[in-house]
């Protein structure tokens, strides 16, 4: 279970690692699409280049942060079900979830998407738009971002099998900071007990 453990520490390291880069193309994606208005409207030219990079780099970033989404219990879940369940209860239905469900999932769509990608990379396969770009690049993050998304899977199947065995503590609970929210409501309620004070 140790081997286990240090492979899933791993794989949450490494989507932890590419969530924080893949926000960046959010960020590139966002001004490409500035530059573009502002080009079409001031110089009356545009591309489809631009309006495909923008496509390529949202479709990167929503299929390579899948796997940071599941590290962070940010995915769809039946809560309203499940947390009225004990936490041993909870975390069989995540067992036979990651089991039965995510990982097929995962292999399937790989089964399919790696020769997908590879057939649009042999051909050099361009988009039928006037002044498109080659399609292979974003062929490819369907593959990468369902390896990521099914070995952060893996790690979560490890965690919870380790949590049923006493061997760490829930992986369920969020270590998250505070929201800006919070940080407010706490800082007015030091202020009134200081106010108190004096």
């Amino acid at each position: 279970m140790r081997a286990l453990l240090k492979f899933s520490s791993a794989v949450d390291r490494l989507n932890a690692w590419v969530g924080q880069w893949v926000i960046w193309l959010i960020l590139a994606s966002t001004v490409i699409s500035g530059l573009n208005a502002v080009v079409r409207k001031a110089f009356n030219t545009s591309s489809n280049a631009y309006l495909e990079v923008q496509w390529y780099l949202f479709a990167a970033a929503f299929l390579i942060a899948a796997g940071y989404t599941l590290l962070n219990g940010e995915h769809v879940k039946i809560d309203v079900i499940s947390s009225r369940l004990s936490k041993r209860k909870q975390i069989w239905i995540d067992i036979i979830g990651f089991t039965l469900f995510l990982t097929p999932m995962c292999i399937v769509i790989l089964y399919y998407a790696v020769p997908f990608f590879l057939q649009g990379y042999r051909s050099g396969e361009m988009s039928s738009n006037a002044g498109g770009l080659v399609r292979w690049p974003v062929y490819l993050m369907m593959p990468l971002g369902f390896v990521l998304l099914l070995l952060q899977g893996l790690s979560e199947l490890v965690k919870r099998i380790a949590f049923l065995r006493g061997l760490i503590p829930d992986p369920t609970i969020k270590a998250s900071a505070k929201s800006a929210e919070e940080e407010l409501a706490a800082e007015i309620r030091r202020q009134a007990e200081r106010d108190a004070r004096a």
